[in-house]
């Protein structure tokens, strides 16, 4: 079985989508996948500079074969989301696909995110599953 590299975006200010998303993940059977986003426990998001956290970012992002970004209206006001688009998009040596991931019971989803997005899903575990599979 495949083990899929996620980079897993997200605010530490909505963990309980973020943890949503990780516990679909887990469950899901015959899907085998590592973590890479930024641990919340991390002190680079306490202490460390903008800098800092752009290189930490990057760091984890550097393995991923998929980014998934959790594009609730809140990731509009993100300056975060930006950068970590940015990473996806620039900063190797091939494009890293996004995936966009409706919040569960989101009506209104952020345009950045969709405009950047190779893929939009629904709160689905087999849609996600799927979209990973068919972007790496």
């Amino acid at each position: 079985m495949k083990t899929y590299n996620l980079f897993i975006s997200h605010s530490w200010a909505y963990s309980n989508t973020y943890n949503g998303l990780v516990n679909l993940l887990d469950a899901r059977k015959y899907f085998s996948y590592r973590n890479y986003s930024v641990p919340k426990d991390d002190p680079v998001h306490t202490s460390g500079t903008d800098k800092q956290l752009y290189a930490a970012i990057k760091r984890q992002m550097a393995p991923c074969s998929v980014i998934l970004i959790l594009a609730g209206v809140y990731a509009s006001y993100s300056k975060w989301i930006d950068k970590e688009i940015q990473i996806a998009q620039n900063e190797f040596s091939s494009v890293k696909p996004i995936l966009a991931i409706r919040p569960r019971g989101s009506q209104r989803i952020s345009t950045k995110v969709t405009d950047a997005a190779d893929k939009i899903v629904g709160w689905n575990t087999e849609s996600i599953v799927s979209a990973i599979r068919e972007l790496t």
